[in-house]
C-alpha cells in the first residue's frame, strides 16, 4: 500500500510560473514586426520624468486587450509577473494609474498618429498571405452603454439599457480579411449617419492604389443622400438597406414580380425619393405571408418585404445575395464587445476615449493579422476566446534564465500549429512613401 507524503514544504516565492506563457508566440510576431521601433518613430508624446516609452506604454495598454484583462484595474495582475515582463521585454509593467494618467494626458494629435500607424499597419498586411484586388466593406454602429458621467455621453437609442446614456461608435470592417479598416467615437444621440461621410472619406483614403474594386454593404441607417452621394464620388460598388418611406410603400404593391424560389419574389425598378438629386435603382423582395405570425421584416397587408437601393449591375437576385454576407460584421462587433472590452469605457474624456479605441483597433489587427500570416489554416477563424485557450492562456514554467533562457510548457495541442508558423513570411513596418490625401477627421 502506496502511503502518501507527510513532510511537504509549500513556499509561494516561485517568480518563474505564468497563465500567460504563450504570449511569447505573439509578442514573437510583434518583435519580428519591429512595432516597438516603428511606434517610437510614428509617436510623438512629450513628457518628463518618464520611466516608460511611448511605444512601452501602448503594448501595456495592448497586451491585456489580448490576454483578457478586459479593465485597467485588472492589468495589475501583469505586475507581479516577471515572467511575462521577461518574455515580452519590458522591466516591469505599469500600473493602472499610470496607465489611466498616460491616456488623459494624451495630447490631441496622438490621436491622429496612433490612426496613421493602424493604417500603415492594414497597408502591410493587406496583401499577406494572397494579393488582393477588391476590397468589401461593412458599415455599421454599435451601442456603447456607460454607467457615469462622461464626456458626450447622451440618451439615445439603447435597446438594452433603456434610458441610459451611452455613445454611438460608427464602426466599418473589410470583409475578407476582417480588418477593423476604420472607426469613430460618437455621441449616443448622435444621428444614424453623422459622421459615415468623414468616416468613409479616411477609409478610401487608406485604400492603396492596387485595389481595382471597392464594394460597400449598410443599413438603412446609411440610406441618405449625402452618403450614396459619397460613395458614388468614389466610384463605389454600394448594396443599402433603403429607407422606407411613405412614397415608397405606395410603390411596392404594384410592381411586376418574378419567382426566386418557392417563398419569395423580386422586382426592379428605379426611384427618385423627395430631395434626392436623381432616380437610383432598387430591388425589392417579399414573401407571401401564409399565417398570422409576427415577423421580424416590414410587412404590408399579406406580404413581408425587403428593399434594397444599390448602383451594382447585378441581378435582382445577386444583391440580395451579396446583401446577405453583411451578416458577419454583428459577430465581429459581438467580439469587439465582449472579447476586446469596447464595452469597458475607461475614463470621463471623450477625446480619451477615442483614442483607447484606436488601441482597441490596434489589438484587433494585430491579432488579425497574427492569425492570418503565423497560423494553419484551421486555426485563422478562430475567436479570441478560443485563441487565448488554445494559444495565449496556458502554464508555463522558467527553468533557468542563463546563457540561453529555458521554459517548459504543458504538453498541449497548439504546439502542433505552431511548428507550422512562419514568420518569414513578412517584414518590419517602415514609414508609407505613398502620397495619401488631407486628413481631414477631428476629435
Amino acid at each position: 500500500m502506496r502511503y502518501s507524503p507527510r513532510n511537504i514544504v509549500v513556499a509561494c516565492n516561485h517568480r518563474g510560473l505564468t497563465h500567460f506563457g504563450g504570449i511569447y508566440f505573439f509578442h514573437e510576431f510583434v518583435r519580428l514586426l519591429r512595432l516597438r521601433h516603428f511606434l517610437a518613430q510614428q509617436l510623438r508624446y512629450p513628457r518628463r520624468n518618464n520611466r516608460y516609452s511611448v511605444s512601452q506604454m501602448i503594448l501595456a495598454l495592448v497586451y491585456p486587450l489580448v490576454l483578457g484583462l478586459d479593465r485597467l484595474e485588472t492589468a495589475s495582475f501583469l505586475r507581479s509577473n516577471g515572467t511575462f515582463q521577461y518574455l515580452t521585454g519590458m522591466p516591469n509593467f505599469p500600473d493602472p494609474q499610470t496607465l489611466r494618467r498616460f491616456l488623459l494626458r494624451a495630447p490631441d494629435s496622438l490621436w491622429k498618429q496612433l490612426h496613421g500607424v493602424n493604417d500603415r499597419l492594414l497597408q502591410h498586411f493587406l496583401h499577406t498571405p494572397h494579393h488582393r484586388s477588391r476590397l468589401i466593406f461593412d458599415l455599421d454602429s454599435t451601442v456603447v452603454t456607460v454607467f457615469g458621467h462622461q464626456e458626450q455621453a447622451a440618451v439615445g437609442y439603447n435597446p438594452r439599457y433603456r434610458g441610459k446614456r451611452s455613445y454611438n461608435p460608427l464602426v466599418c470592417m473589410e470583409t475578407n480579411s476582417t480588418f477593423f479598416w476604420d472607426t469613430e467615437l460618437r455621441a449616443g444621440n448622435a444621428g444614424t449617419w453623422d459622421g459615415s461621410v468623414e468616416l468613409l472619406d479616411t477609409s478610401f483614403s487608406n485604400v492603396p492604389p492596387d485595389i481595382r474594386e471597392i464594394r460597400l454593404r449598410a443599413d438603412s441607417g446609411f440610406g441618405f443622400d449625402p452618403v450614396l452621394r459619397a460613395l458614388e464620388q468614389e466610384s463605389v460598388d454600394y448594396v443599402v438597406v433603403a429607407r422606407m418611406t411613405q412614397g415608397l410603400k405606395r410603390l411596392l404593391p404594384g410592381l411586376r414580380y418574378e419567382s426566386v424560389n418557392r417563398q419569395w419574389e423580386m422586382a426592379e425598378f428605379d426611384y427618385r425619393p423627395h430631395g434626392w438629386p436623381h432616380a437610383r435603382r432598387f430591388c425589392v423582395a417579399r414573401r407571401f405571408i401564409a399565417d398570422d405570425s409576427t415577423d421580424t421584416l416590414f410587412s404590408m397587408g399579406r406580404h413581408v418585404y425587403r428593399v434594397w437601393v444599390t448602383n451594382m449591375k447585378l441581378t435582382p437576385a445577386g444583391v440580395w445575395h451579396f446583401y446577405d454576407g453583411r451578416a458577419t460584421i454583428e459577430r465581429r462587433i459581438l467580439e469587439l464587445r465582449e472579447d476586446f472590452a469596447l464595452r469597458k469605457i475607461p475614463t470621463r474624456s471623450f477625446s480619451t476615449n477615442a483614442l483607447y479605441l484606436e488601441i482597441i483597433r490596434l489589438a484587433y489587427n494585430l491579432v488579425t493579422a497574427f492569425q492570418r500570416t503565423c497560423l494553419q489554416e484551421s486555426w485563422k477563424k478562430l475567436t479570441l476566446p478560443k485563441l487565448r485557450s488554445n494559444c495565449f492562456s496556458f502554464r508555463e514554467n522558467s527553468l533557468g534564465r542563463g546563457i540561453v533562457p529555458s521554459y517548459g510548457y504543458a504538453n498541449h495541442q497548439c504546439f502542433k500549429p505552431w511548428q507550422m508558423m512562419s514568420f518569414a513570411k513578412f517584414g518590419g513596418l517602415n514609414p508609407s512613401s505613398r502620397e495619401r490625401r488631407p486628413f481631414s477627421r477631428r476629435i
